[in-house]
């Protein structure tokens, strides 16, 4: 640094030294200056206790008629530690302040329509929310993997998504409680964000000092379900635990193809605390009390549900549960499902400083997934019931899991499903076989049977002669019955399973673009009765083999024996026609798997028939072991104890048709 530098900043320096001597203020000034502030503030503080008075002469003027103010034995006013006027409920003997009084006249002009909230939002790598500080409910939740019917064939050409949205605007989660003698929503409170994130946002109403509620939203990544926490702080006086309820609605949107179809299985699902899950009516409204406290409860459709979970379960006392269907008039009714609602008792510890903690899921009926949560919320999935729920849960889906865990299309794992199915039913098809055979070659003597007892009260002897002949030959007509009692359970169980399984949904095969919905090869353009606006293809294909196999079976198929008896025959050739009406709106994936099913038991048929089933030899070995019998005491083959009982009757019934005959 140079000299003439230094030499200007000597010359600033001494410059702001004397302006600031110079512009020194008046200490008399300062001193006046004081006064007036101080003056100011007092003013203000006056005119605050004024306010105060006026709003407490205002809030006193609402009181209820049942609340007298407290005082001290020389007649004071009590006050609370804050400074509140304290009054007595007559009513319910307890204590209260003059604060939920002025509180209360805060909230009627917080509640007014025009009240708009303002969204935030919380997501993860599956869910997206949308939360509003009016009321601190959720407006709107995404499922960001999936996306609706209509979206999916849009987007079908292109690796893109538009997520899915659950829930809009036409849904609420509110507290609902009485206080100060007035029914409180907090749907319509206006609520201030105190903690917001990506992942967590917490937001809280305040009614006055150190009463407040708040509600805490977190989740975390690659859950489809939110941590949900309400709590409650200084409401003891005010407010009773056993009294606040939970209001939950939602009327929920289409997701997929047929609306119709997702109305026909969507309904309001709740399980008892160590009872098995219930569920009310799905073709129609219906509403219930529950009549134990609550595990959860879920607002379910055909491939997704939104289901409640808390820790502690729901008190039975005041809850209320309904589904009703949208009115024909509603703007709603082009593009959502149902009205759900669920009014349930919190059941929170205390109002306060007591919190209620729950787990609410957003996400697919998907069997695995609900059964990872461990309270039984799978239950929600319409596998069928008894028998028919335990094939699909212990034999069906795990099968299908299996194969699909492999990558392979859904189209090659159903075929590979139905095909280690008919491996696995082929010793039954296989006894079915034997039996009819055994029944055909029976057939002339089963005819000249009806040819010697031809009148009707000859009918005991040839029953009984007919036994003689089944028990001779080492055949039963019910032998071929038994095996179809068991192949049973697996046709009605997977009639369930495909509608119902979330693998299927927007899993195209061949001309199917969905698996889980209906296959269309011709859009009609009109809509005729009991069948459509479209032709099946699958469908086609299914009641195609399924006549088919009607038609070679048909020799097996017994003729009426009694007058006025249906023809077997006419309805098993009936029942494929139907079922072009029944199944054309049904899941393409369910008629895929009746169609392979049905052409593999022809193919298995006709492989028994010419390998494994030689009746010429069957017809000897059947002689033969009548010859044997007949050797045996006297010509006679030793008889069952059911047998002989069912003779005993058959000559007991003989006897009494004797005896009305004399009369």
């Amino acid at each position: 640094m140079d000299r003439n530098t230094l030499i200007g900043l000597g010359l600033i320096g001494v410059v702001l030294a004397i302006f600031t001597y110079i512009n020194q203020p008046d200490p008399e000034l300062i001193r006046q200056q004081q006064e007036q502030a101080q003056k100011e503030l007092e003013e203000r503080q006056r005119a605050q206790r004024e306010q105060a008075d006026e709003s407490l002469e205002e809030a006193e003027n609402i009181l209820p008629t049942n609340w007298i103010a407290k005082t001290d034995e020389e007649g004071n006013l009590l006050k609370d530690s804050l400074g509140a006027q304290i009054y007595l409920d007559t009513v319910t003997q307890r204590d209260t302040s003059i604060q939920v009084a002025l509180d209360e006249v805060v909230e009627k002009v917080a509640v007014e329509d025009s009240f708009k909230g303002e969204a935030f939002h919380i997501h993860n790598d599956k869910l997206f929310f949308e939360v509003s500080t009016k009321g601190g409910m959720l407006t709107a939740v995404f499922l960001k993997e999936h996306q609706t019917y209509d979206d999916f064939m849009k987007n079908r050409d292109t690796d893109s998504i538009t997520p899915l949205q659950f829930i809009d605007e036409n849904a609420a989660n509110q507290l609902v409680f009485q206080m100060g003698g007035e029914l409180v929503e907090t749907g319509k409170l206006p609520f201030e964000v105190v903690q917001h994130s990506d992942e967590y946002i917490e937001l809280r109403h305040v009614f006055g000092r150190n009463k407040f509620i708040t509600y805490k939203y977190s989740i975390v990544p690659g859950s489809y379900h939110l941590n949900y926490e309400i709590q409650m702080n200084g409401l003891q006086a005010d407010v009773l635990a056993e009294n606040v309820l939970f209001d939950w609605q939602a009327t929920l949107l289409q997701t997929e193809r047929l609306l119709s179809e997702q109305r026909r299985t969507s309904t309001v699902f709740f399980k008892g605390i160590e009872e098995s899950y219930d569920y009310l009516s799905e073709f129609s409204d219906d509403d219930i009390q529950p009549k134990h406290d609550l595990e959860w409860v879920a607002f379910k459709q055909s491939y997704f549900s939104s289901i409640l979970m808390p820790e502690n379960g729901f008190k039975k006392e005041g809850s209320e549960l309904s589904v009703t269907s949208i009115d024909e008039n509603s703007s709603l009714e082009a593009n959502h499902i149902k009205h759900y609602a669920a009014r349930v008792n919190l059941n929170i510890p205390s109002t306060a400083d007591g919190s209620v903690k729950m787990r609410w899921f957003f996400g697919p009926n998907d069997y695995y997934l609900l059964s990872s949560y461990g309270n039984e919320s799978e239950d929600i999935i319409n596998l069928g019931w008894g028998l028919f729920r335990w094939v699909n849960i212990y034999a069906i889906q795990p099968i299908f899991s299996w194969l699909t865990n492999f990558g392979i299309g859904m189209g090659l794992a159903i075929f590979l499903l139905t095909l280690i199915v008919k491996i696995a039913l082929t010793p039954i098809q296989w006894k079915m076989y034997s039996s009819s055979a055994k029944m055909r070659i029976l057939k002339p003597e089963i005819d000249a049977l009806n040819k010697k007892f031809p009148n009707k009260e000859d009918g005991m002897k040839k029953q009984m002669e007919m036994m003689n002949l089944y028990r001779e030959t080492g055949s039963s007509p019910l032998a071929g019955c038994v095996p179809m009692l068991i192949q049973m359970p697996i046709l009605f169980a997977v009639f369930r399973f495909f509608p119902s399984t979330f693998e299927l949904r927007q899993k195209g095969f061949l001309w199917a673009e969905d698996l889980s919905s209906f296959d269309s090869v011709l859009d009609l353009g009109f809509e005729i009765p009991f069948y459509g606006d479209h032709v099946s293809l699958f469908t086609l294909l299914m009641a195609g083999t399924t006549l088919i196999y009607t038609v070679l079976n048909s020799s097996n198929m017994a003729q009426p024996q009694q007058p006025g008896m249906p023809n077997m025959k006419v309805i098993m050739y009936i029942f494929p026609f139907m079922m072009i009406f029944f199944f054309n709106n049904f899941a393409s994936g369910l008629s895929y798997y009746y169609f392979l099913s049905t052409l593999l038991s022809i193919l298995t048929m006709i492989l028994i028939k010419e390998v494994f089933v030689d009746e010429a030899k069957l017809k000897e070995k059947m002689a033969a072991r009548k010859a044997a019998n007949q050797a045996k005491g006297g010509g006679k083959a030793k008889k069952s104890k059911f047998q002989e009982r069912l003779e005993q009757m058959q000559k007991a019934q003989m006897e009494q048709m004797k005896k009305k005959g004399k009369k």
